[in-house]
């Protein structure tokens, strides 16, 4: 019986191979579990038109990533907060970064995508790297004025 695995099975074999199979492992294990499906033809077809989509998929996420990096690179994010006699009041944090970025340039990221270790409590223009996806990563430029 030939098999299309549609999960990576240790000993037989990686996702999307067509592999020769006994009668009872093909059909009372692997087909059962959902391991693998019947090699048809149209199955077959099936596999490979899902794959299509899924490359399809990445490489558009992976070009929406790579127009929101240039976005950001060229921008500069102007977060306004009283002063004190020292620095400012308060501090600038992932949470300001991102609503700053919503509101002033229709940029909407998460939060958790930003690295920044510790809350901005200075004035100045300070560089926060974020990671988009994919290993993109894109520097946001955030200049904090005290009023």
């Amino acid at each position: 019986m030939k098999v299309l695995l549609i999960k990576d099975v240790k000993s037989l074999g990686s996702a999307g191979e067509i592999k020769e199979v006994k009668d009872g492992y093909g059909q009372n294990f692997l087909i059962k579990k959902g391991f693998a499906k019947l090699a048809t033809s149209e199955v077959i077809e099936e596999w490979k038109l899902e794959e299509a989509r899924k490359a399809k998929e990445l490489a558009d996420e992976i070009d929406r990533f790579e127009s929101y990096k240039k976005q950001l690179e060229d921008i500069m994010v102007v977060i306004k907060k009283k002063s004190a006699p020292v620095g400012i009041q308060g501090s600038v944090g992932k949470e300001d970064i991102v609503t700053e970025l919503k509101a002033s340039h229709e940029i909407d990221i998460d939060k958790k995508s930003l690295n920044l270790k510790k809350a901005i409590k200075s004035t100045g223009i300070h560089e926060i790297d974020a990671k988009l996806g994919h290993g993109i990563h894109a520097m946001i430029k955030v200049e904090v004025v005290a009023e």
